[in-house]
């Protein structure tokens, strides 16, 4: 036997089995990859969903308040019966900490609005839209944070017609509260 087929057959064996090893770590990683980036996407919008409902309950009880015995429970409730601070907690845990912030500043604006809607703060109050909009600017931002973070296109207002995400130049409440400003 030759030497130089020995050690031939001997280095492309161990070219073959690294390159096997390598491609199988590689392939390894992309599925941990993708892994993990569905279970954020599950995670991010499992957040926005319940920061929705308790959006929704919280624009209910603005604008039928009254009926509501407790307005300061009722709010509570909202936002614990659509699970947002348990979501948010796991948003915490899964979320990169770009996402994690918008997801904070996104739940701290809606116990703003929260807090006004507790205090009986009307659906066409002042009061009422001085903490909606920010809350809805911070929806939007997180949105936005989102789709960059796991598709690589972040959305714009200009994208949908509009010049802001705050919504302001779709209230009609605003608008009139503008038009008697400037009357």
């Amino acid at each position: 036997m030759e030497w130089g087929t020995l050690v031939a057959t001997l280095g492309g064996g161990l070219i073959a089995i690294a390159g096997t090893v390598l491609a199988d770590r590689l392939r390894t990683r992309q599925e941990h990859r993708r892994g993990l980036q569905a279970h954020r996407r599950g995670v991010y919008t499992e957040f926005i969903a319940a920061a929705g409902s308790a959006h929704t309950e919280l624009r209910r009880l603005a604008q039928d308040g009254s009926g509501a015995r407790d307005l300061e429970e009722a709010t509570r409730a909202a936002l614990t019966d659509a699970r947002v601070y348990e979501v948010r907690e796991r948003l915490f845990i899964d979320a990169s900490s770009r996402i994690a912030g918008a997801g904070q500043t996104m739940f701290e604006r809606l116990r703003a609005l929260r807090k006004v809607v507790a205090a009986g703060a009307g659906i066409s109050t002042a009061a009422f839209h001085e903490v909606y909009h920010p809350y809805l600017e911070a929806v939007w931002a997180y949105r936005e944070a989102v789709r960059d973070e796991l598709e690589g296109s972040a959305l714009a207002p200009a994208d949908f017609g509009w010049s802001a995400w705050d919504g302001k130049e779709r209230c009609p409440h605003c608008a009139e509260r503008a038009a008697s400003a400037s009357g």
